[in-house]
Parts: C-alpha cells; sequence; structure tokens
C-alpha cells in the first residue's frame, strides 16, 4: 500500500520555510518561492548523496550504526569530488573562449 493518498510525486523531506529562512538569513530581502525549491531539491540531493556515503562506510567498517565519523568521512570524500570537478570545469576552456 502507498503513502500518501496515492500520489506518486515523491514527498519533500525538507520544508520550503526553513530554506526561505535561510536565504533571509544570508541577506535576501525577498525570495521567490522557484529559488526557495530549488536550494530544497539541492540540499535534498545533496544530504542523500552524504547519507549513501555514510552508509557506505559503516558497511565497510562492519557496522550497523551509522555514526558521526562517518558522515564527516562521507562530507569529506564528496567535498573533495565537487571540488576536483568545479576546478576542472574552471580549467577547462568555455564555449565563449573557443
Amino acid at each position: 500500500m502507498s503513502r500518501g493518498g496515492g500520489s506518486r510525486r515523491r514527498r519533500q523531506e525538507i520544508p520550503l520555510a526553513p530554506v526561505d529562512r535561510i536565504l533571509h538569513q544570508a541577506g535576501a530581502e525577498r525570495v521567490s518561492e522557484e529559488a526557495a525549491i530549488f536550494l530544497r531539491d539541492f540540499l535534498e540531493k545533496l544530504a542523500r548523496e552524504v547519507a549513501k556515503e555514510a552508509v557506505e562506510a559503516s558497511r565497510h567498517a562492519e557496522r550497523k550504526t551509522v555514526t558521526e565519523e562517518d558522515v564527516k568521512f562521507a562530507i569529506s570524500r564528496i567535498q573533495r569530488y565537487l571540488c576536483a570537478n568545479y576546478e576542472l570545469a574552471r580549467l577547462s576552456p568555455s564555449e565563449e573562449q573557443r
């Protein structure tokens, strides 16, 4: 039986209000709903990737419990990946420079 009254849309875990509040705390005077949704979706995707890496780390250590260290390790792995790809994108010639 499906949860959520038969809807096939994925339920969002992070409410928009905290995301909107974060954008305002960062200095935004006004925040469009589209901006809050986009940031929320990005943060959820990032959190899911960190969670997957952390679970993998705990399983590698033959533990059932994901620890703070597993999460820190997962974040460092993803951070290295993001930084490396950012550097590659920055160093590669863009379409405008051709």
